[in-house]
């Protein structure tokens, strides 16, 4: 009898053990919720209460994997600690008002899968480090104000599948390792200011399903070669300066748009081609 009783503390003990996290992670949540103003959020932590019962942490094996507090109005800014999560695999700050650049260090996390930062007030550029993520399959942090280019090594990300950083103020070419995403789906980067032209190695993203570049300052001829990308569904390319011919694979895709504007500002339309003849010239 005695036995049994000690075996069950053990399994106690040891579940207990498992659920709880360490005190340098607990630490770490106790200062994103200062920083962030905890006691204004919408469902605060009770700091009195087991890690276990916080809203929005999802707890594996006694380490923090996941933090979604999205629409809980933190407002404020990430402390650089937030990085030494280094078990997290989502981390999910949509719709705040957090404010301040995105942690310089934030490629530490080396097992996150998504980062979902949109609908904030970020400001500065995408930290090179970002792209040290291996495992990162969503990287959405749309309707910010950030700038700068986007990192010109982000094709080292080789799971990535969406990247959506729309509504900013980001400028620069498309780094050329862009074009080696092969398991991209979605690239949505309109309203911002990018310019330069769209590689003919865009017909690499085998994946892509929806291409946005929708208003930037994007110029030169439409590849003929993106009508090889299969599962392209939706896309468009309008309000920027590209110029020539247009297939018309391509023009009756979802969402397509034939608007263009000159460097003057003014707005003209760009001409569709035979669509045998483009997708001759995609062949060449």
């Amino acid at each position: 009898m005695k036995s049994i009783f000690t075996l069950l503390l053990t399994i106690a003990f040891s579940i207990c053990a498992i659920a709880n996290v360490s005190n340098s992670e607990k630490s770490i949540l106790l200062k994103l919720y200062k920083a962030t103003n905890g006691n204004h959020w919408n469902v605060k932590w009770d700091l009195n209460a087991p890690v276990t019962t916080w809203q929005g942490v999802k707890i594996k094996n006694g380490n923090v994997v996941g933090l979604n507090l999205s629409n809980n109005n933190l407002v404020g800014n990430l402390p650089k600690e937030i990085t030494d999560l280094k078990n997290l695999v989502e981390l999910d700050l949509f719709k705040n008002e957090i404010s301040g650049t995105i942690p310089e260090n934030i490629g530490k996390l080396q097992e996150l899968e998504e980062l979902n930062l949109s609908f904030n007030k970020l400001t500065g550029s995408i930290p090179n480090s970002i792209c040290e993520m291996k495992h990162l399959k969503v990287l959405m942090i749309f309707m910010n104000k950030l700038s700068g280019e986007l990192p010109s090594q982000i094709g080292n990300l080789k799971e990535l599948e969406v990247v959506s950083l729309f509504n900013n103020q980001l400028s620069g070419e498309l780094p050329a390792s862009l074009y080696n995403l092969q398991n991209l789906r979605e690239l949505a980067l309109s309203s911002n200011n990018f310019s330069g032209h769209i590689s003919p190695k865009v017909e690499n993203l085998a994946s892509l399903k929806t291409l946005s570049l929708f208003d930037n300052k994007m110029n030169g001829e439409i590849p003929f070669n993106i009508v090889k990308l299969e599962n392209l569904d939706k896309v468009n390319l309008a309000y920027n300066s590209f110029s020539g011919r247009v297939p018309n694979v391509l023009a009756k895709k979802n969402g397509f748009n034939l608007t263009m504007r000159n460097e003057s500002g003014v707005a003209f339309k760009l001409e569709v081609s035979d669509s045998t003849k483009g997708i001759l010239a995609a062949d060449e």
